[in-house]
């Protein structure tokens, strides 16, 4: 009798956690803020989409997407809304809907997309990080300039958990680096990695002739991410991975 008794509470338990994995797989997203500047869309548990706009004379009105990751009260955003008001109602939202305090936020890259709203965490005391050329080009192009600097890689808390921001190479411009979020296994791929279907976009600081062998570094770094949201348009799973890498050219890898 105990031993089927035990072997009935394996079984139990096996069930059990089959169930929270599936509930994990199949986390239904929901848009939980969305004015004319800003859309923030809950992604997963943990983990927020944030979306501002950018109008531009070759592409129209850009979608622009960053990150918002929460652990214990605590958020750190990848990328700035476009300017300083939608940042502005972002660092409002956080602050009122989530109850988190900001510890970090992480430009991906210089571009205006990236940080644009940078001053408006400046002006609140937030703590900004970015890779070294990136403060480097911020300066360069009279951009708001990060405050803090890393060489290649930077891991910061975030509540009792972690993220990881690391450069792996040149692409969509010098400086992209990519986020990493391990309790929800998101990939932040920054303007680096394009939506499903997407075309080249903007390549006035591109490295064509590198963006593939550097997503193809990103993709074995990170073999278990579920979801990847890229710079611009809809995220995704590991798809967006394999479409960059064989929009800009076949890897070294696949060569023929």
């Amino acid at each position: 009798m105990k031993i089927i008794t035990k072997a009935f509470l394996i079984i139990i338990s096996i069930a059990n956690w089959n169930c929270r994995s599936e509930k994990q797989e199949t986390f239904q997203p929901k848009e939980v803020h969305r004015s004319e500047n800003l859309v923030i869309t809950q992604i997963a548990e943990n983990s927020f989409e944030h979306t501002s706009f950018k109008q531009t004379n070759d592409f129209g009105n850009v979608p622009c997407n960053g990150l918002i990751v929460r652990n214990n009260k605590q958020v750190i955003v990848f990328d700035t809304p476009t300017n300083d008001p939608g940042a502005e109602e972002l660092i409002q939202w956080i602050a009122e809907s989530l109850q988190c305090k900001i510890m970090a936020v992480i430009p991906t890259h210089f571009h205006d997309d990236s940080i644009g709203g940078l001053k408006a965490f400046d002006n609140r005391g937030i703590p900004s990080y970015a890779y070294s050329k990136t403060v480097e080009l911020a300066k360069e192009n009279n951009y708001t300039v990060p405050r803090n600097s890393f060489s290649d890689s930077l891991v910061l808390k975030v509540g009792d958990s972690r993220i990881i921001a690391r450069f792996f190479g040149e692409g969509h411009t010098r400086d992209n680096v990519v986020g990493y979020f391990p309790d929800d296994r998101i990939l932040f791929g920054g303007c680096l990695i394009k939506e499903s279907d997407a075309s080249k976009g903007y390549l006035g600081d591109a490295n064509e002739s590198a963006w593939s062998a550097t997503v193809e570094k990103v993709k074995a770094e990170f073999p278990d991410v579920s979801l990847v949201v890229p710079g611009h348009g809809e995220y995704g799973g590991k798809e967006l991975l394999d479409y960059t890498i064989n929009l800009f050219g076949a890897s070294p890898k696949a060569a023929p």
